[in-house]
């Protein structure tokens, strides 16, 4: 019986590394088609566009296989306590990473249009917005594939830069809209570009917060309207 037990144990440890090797390799290959997905914006290179838009298809694939083995682990092995977390959030992590996919394809598809027009304007806040982002999703996958709450808090941190970058390039190009009406819709796809990579930066965010959870306990989601509300109406 001993020896049983000690096999199931290996096992079950085998399982959860497999798990926790599935999920960085989706993040890896989120990042790299984000990174690739930048590339093709900035060289104008269509044909890397369109191949980003069919790699999705593999983010997908990646996603489906984490939920089943999370799923199959806690069927089989009913963890408990902190191995019960995690599997838990796994599931949720997955659906942020296919979601920031789901993002990047949108950005392929704005280049692909963008690219029949003349190019507005260099292409600079854009992939300083990406480059954070990535690095975003790079540190909330760790800290959660190592509990790490403190970098977590940092991922949590650093989306006010890309927030701020986000409305540096919703003015830059507002003012180009009303100097010329002809940029408009060259404007418009680049401004649904820079909200796209914000947004990819608020599921990294919400990994991070995940994280914490995880670690802490503390659901920190949310929390500037829970304190409003404690606060009241008309208290600062």
């Amino acid at each position: 019986m001993p020896n049983r037990t000690k096999h199931i144990s290996k096992q079950y440890e085998k399982e959860l590394k497999a798990l926790r090797e599935k999920i960085l390799a989706m993040g890896n290959r989120l990042v790299d088609m984000i990174d690739q997905t930048m590339h093709a914006l900035v060289e104008r290179d269509s044909a890397l566009a369109k191949e980003m838009i069919e790699f999705d298809h593999e983010i997908n694939r990646l996603e489906v296989e984490i939920d089943e083995m999370s799923l199959n682990i806690i069927a089989l092995r009913q963890p408990a306590a902190g191995d019960l977390r995690f599997i838990t959030l796994a599931l949720k992590v997955t659906t942020d990473l296919e979601r920031m996919a789901d993002l990047c394809v949108n950005i392929a598809e704005r280049t692909l249009e963008l690219n029949e027009e003349p190019q507005l304007k260099p292409y600079l806040d854009l992939p300083k917005m990406a480059e954070v982002t990535m690095g975003m999703i790079r540190d909330s996958l760790e800290a959660f594939l190592r509990r790490d709450d403190q970098l977590a808090t940092q991922v949590t941190i650093r989306d006010d830069e890309v927030d701020q970058l986000n409305e540096q390039v919703f003015r830059e190009l507002l003012t180009f809209m009303l100097e010329d009406p002809k940029t408009i819709t060259r404007s418009t796809r680049l401004i649904f570009i820079s909200k796209y990579l914000e947004r990819m930066a608020d599921h990294a965010t919400n990994i991070a917060e995940m994280v914490i959870f995880m670690v802490k306990g503390k659901d920190i989601r949310h929390m500037s309207i829970i304190e409003e509300k404690r606060r009241g109406p008309g208290k600062q």
